[in-house]
């Protein structure tokens, strides 16, 4: 593959850069470097983190030198054909708007000159896809390729927003794994946890996925949340189609 970069991230850590653009391509060219090397490790690299556009490399230099782990990163980029054949996978979240818990439902929907029913229909119809974990452990960002919103981030950001937050903008969503700071408005909340410690895999969703959130009301909310605290939820997961 043409103008693939390496940069050092740090003595043990090496990025390898696909594109400078947010797109499927781009990442879709990540997750293959990620499926081979997940199905064919490299001696000495000890883990891969997927983003947007880059896929960061963590390695032993005592077991793999830079160079050596460069060219053989390039060896396996130019045998990469596509990405796995397996089914896509679409998570279904369920989502409590507005009210309390989704504040700027209202003031979303001034910004875009529709009603905040327009605004979780837009939000709620169409599937996001999650490009990477960042930020947080189990911070999924998210992007759907229909009917994005104009409004961007909030001038000024919140200096602590709860966790399980839904955040959007422009065709961006976020779901908040902790009590954090984050400048994008909030219009709902989910009762699923993001990141539980507990698990063998410790996250909710993974990139890669797909995600459909569910409108719910308060009481759907209260049971899944009482659901998820003991342990007993099930989260409905499908191929994509």
């Amino acid at each position: 593959m043409d103008n693939v970069k390496f940069l050092v991230a740090s003595d043990r850590a090496v990025s390898v850069v696909f594109g400078n653009v947010i797109s499927l391509e781009v990442n879709t060219k990540v997750k293959m470097l990620f499926q081979e090397l997940e199905k064919h490790p490299i001696i000495g690299v000890e883990e891969c983190l997927p983003t947007y556009c880059a896929l960061m490399v963590h390695y032993h230099p005592e077991v793999i030198r830079y160079r050596e782990l460069v060219k053989e990163l390039e060896q396996r980029i130019s045998q990469m054909s596509a990405v796995s054949e397996e089914k896509e996978v679409v998570k279904e979240v369920p989502v409590l708007y507005g009210g309390e818990l989704g504040p700027d439902l209202e003031y979303c929907a001034e910004l875009e000159n529709i009603t905040p029913e327009e605004v979780i229909r837009r939000h709620s119809q169409h599937e996001y896809y999650v490009y990477m974990l960042g930020f947080a452990p189990g911070h999924p960002y998210m992007a759907r390729f229909e009917e994005p919103y104009r409004f961007k981030r909030r001038s000024e950001p919140r200096v602590n927003i709860p966790a399980r937050s839904v955040v959007v903008q422009l065709n961006l969503s976020d779901l908040i794994p902790f009590d954090q700071p984050c400048g994008w408005n909030i219009i709902g909340s989910t009762p699923l946890e993001l990141y539980d410690e507990s698990k063998e895999n410790p996250f909710l969703l993974n990139a890669g996925d797909w995600v459909k959130h569910v409108p719910i009301n308060q009481s759907e909310y209260d049971k899944i949340r009482d659901q998820v605290q003991r342990g007993t939820y099930q989260m409905k997961t499908y191929a994509r189609r």
